[in-house]
């Protein structure tokens, strides 16, 4: 037998360093070529490593949250043949976390030898005394009686009238099944037949735990953090009138065919890149340290998509030149990649303008936190259902029932200023209240 390290390869192109996010071996164990060891994450994406042989684990690097950087040991393997590992003088080895357990020797070490006693004094215990006659036992707790509000009084165990003192109630209001005693039966009844009078308790008392903030879940806050320090933000929210457009929107679905189902987003992202050449202060990032704006032609939309991981942003590339059902596909695609942790790092990076959304589960309002270094953060919320003053074409105001939906923007104050924000989102607005223009060329 011998032994084969693997060392963290390349895996990306200025990659230094990567995090151990999770295992998926633990020393002692028997992996096949191919198997998954584990899974790094670099800047850009989370990478699966694979075992390049059929061995046991001996060695790992570390454990999750730690960071391995390139080229150093990851797994060690104990493999048939000759392996790859080099024999090393001792003291220089490379740092790798020892195995849990030792392994077993084939010798058994005989037992040192017991100590000779050495020689005691010869004393002469004392004749015991006579035992006096053991006590009775005790006998069993009696209920005790509590007293009722009228001065009647009612049996019940020392457990059951501490109960009754912790949820609040008076035993006095309780009436006993048999033999007047209240048993927590009696109590369980009473509950269950005056859960409005606030005696339930208002919930369970859970275990404290601590999670340690790793993988993705630390990039979020690391750049969450690193936003809200360096990006001094301002909220921008209008309301939006989209009565027409979820009309237009049923009526291309009702014919969509083998085409995929058109939600709000490919309409609100259509009405964005139209606006773009308008707004081109929108569409750029901000290099802070340089002191440069850099305003793109091309609209990379990055989609924030919520997975079981944490949030991630997935880039539309070239947005402004999908029609919407091109749009609808592709959004349909990133979203699940992201999802299924399948996105690669070319579909995670490199957007310009970004688009963050909740869904139905939106709120009236939200205050976005900008995807440095971008400048413009756009968040649709939910669609409500609100009267509406409305004027006919005959010029008479009436009150009929519309949907309406508020989308918010967060703006970089250093680069956008609020005269052009609201410009903005008062241009989106006509054409959504209009989907015609978005769909007129």
């Amino acid at each position: 037998m011998a032994r084969y390290t693997f060392r963290l390869p390349d895996i990306g192109e200025g990659i230094a360093e990567a995090e151990i996010v999770a295992w998926h071996v633990a020393v002692g164990d028997h992996v096949e070529e191919d198997a998954r060891l584990a899974d790094m994450m670099t800047d850009k994406a989370t990478v699966e490593m694979e075992s390049p042989v059929t061995g046991t684990v001996v060695e790992i690097a570390g454990e999750a949250g730690e960071m391995v950087a390139i080229g150093l040991p990851l797994v060690v393997l104990e493999v048939e043949g000759a392996g790859n590992a080099r024999e090393e003088a001792p003291g220089k080895s490379e740092k790798v976390q020892a195995p849990v357990e030792e392994p077993e020797q084939d010798t058994v070490s005989e037992p040192a030898p017991a100590p000779s006693p050495e020689p005691k004094e010869t004393v002469t215990a004392p004749k015991p005394a006579a035992s006096p006659p053991a006590a009775p036992a005790p006998a069993p707790a009696k209920p005790q009686a509590a007293v009722q509000g009228d001065g009647a009084r009612i049996l019940a165990s020392p457990a059951v009238r501490k109960r009754a003192t912790d949820l609040g109630i008076d035993l006095g209001e309780v009436r006993p099944a048999e033999d007047g005693r209240v048993r927590h039966g009696d109590l369980d009844a009473f509950l269950s037949y005056n859960a409005s009078g606030g005696f339930q308790p208002a919930g369970r008392t859970g275990e404290d735990e601590q999670v340690r903030v790793i993988g993705l879940r630390r990039r979020i806050a690391e750049n969450m953090a690193a936003s809200k320090r360096h990006i001094p933000h301002f909220a921008y929210v209008e309301e939006y009138d989209v009565t027409a457009l979820e009309e237009t929107r049923a009526q291309l679905n009702a014919g969509r065919g083998e085409r995929p189902k058109l939600t709000m987003l490919p309409f609100l992202v259509a009405a964005i890149c139209k606006l773009i050449p308008k707004y081109p202060m929108l569409n750029a990032h901000y290099d802070d340290e340089a002191g440069v704006v850099t305003r793109y032609g091309a609209v990379h939309l990055g989609m924030a998509a919520q997975t079981a991981s944490g949030l991630m942003v997935p880039v539309i590339r070239d947005a402004q030149g999908r029609n919407l059902w091109q749009l609808a596909a592709e959004i349909s695609r990133l979203a699940e990649a992201a999802r299924e942790g399948k996105a690669t790092s070319g579909e995670l990076t490199g957007s310009t303008i970004t688009i963050t959304s909740l869904g139905p589960k939106g709120g009236v309002a939200t205050t976005p936190v900008i995807n440095r270094p971008e400048v413009c953060i756009i968040g649709p919320n939910r669609i409500v259902e609100r009267p509406m003053f409305v004027t006919d074409a005959s010029g008479v105001e009436r009150i009929e029932k519309r949907k309406t939906m508020n989308i918010s923007m967060s703006c970089d104050h250093r680069v956008v200023d609020g005269w052009d924000a609201a410009s903005f989102a008062q241009d989106l607005k006509t054409l959504i209240e209009a989907p015609a223009l978005i769909l007129a060329g």
